[in-house]
């Protein structure tokens, strides 16, 4: 188990220092993340609630990567690939494996707010566009240690 806690905390901060340096992440840190929350998920909740958990949490993240490309599209009238990243779609996808709806919920608006509030703090950097896979990343890893250090419960909302 140390392991996979290890492996995922590698991923997420490739992911960090990736998209914040060359805005270019990897794929197969993707699926990493993926398999590895999944599979620390999986642990700690039913097989009924884990499918459950994943139909739900895909939902929202379709739902809402459909959104930003509704509103990309027409009211700002700028290509999807211009507004949202493929990397930022394929983190959102293998996000959706970590944890409960509910708490997946919370903690993912929370990771959105985060890296907006980071991406303002840092604007007078160079960075032009954000790197939200990589702030999304760095909040993850974030939640995950004071989940493991036991600051909170993440599974908290079953």
């Amino acid at each position: 188990m140390a392991v996979l806690k290890l492996l995922l905390c590698t991923a997420f901060i490739r992911v960090v220092f990736e998209d914040l340096k060359d805005r270019y992440v990897y794929w197969f840190w993707f699926p990493i993340i993926g398999i590895c929350s999944g599979y620390l998920l999986y642990q700690n909740v039913s097989l009924s609630l884990f499918f459950e958990t994943l139909l739900s949490n895909l939902g929202f993240v379709s739902l809402l990567i459909g959104v930003i490309y509704i509103y990309a599209t027409y009211k700002l009238k700028m290509k999807r690939s211009e507004t949202f990243g493929l990397g930022d779609g394929l983190l959102f996808i293998a996000l959706t494996f970590s944890f409960p709806f509910r708490s997946f919920l919370v903690v993912f608006v929370f990771g959105l707010v985060f890296s907006l509030v980071l991406h303002v703090i840092l604007k007078k950097s160079k960075i032009e566009s954000v790197p939200l896979a990589g702030y999304m990343s760095l909040f993850f890893l974030l939640i995950y240690l004071a989940h493991w250090l036991k600051f909170f419960n993440a599974y908290l909302y079953l």
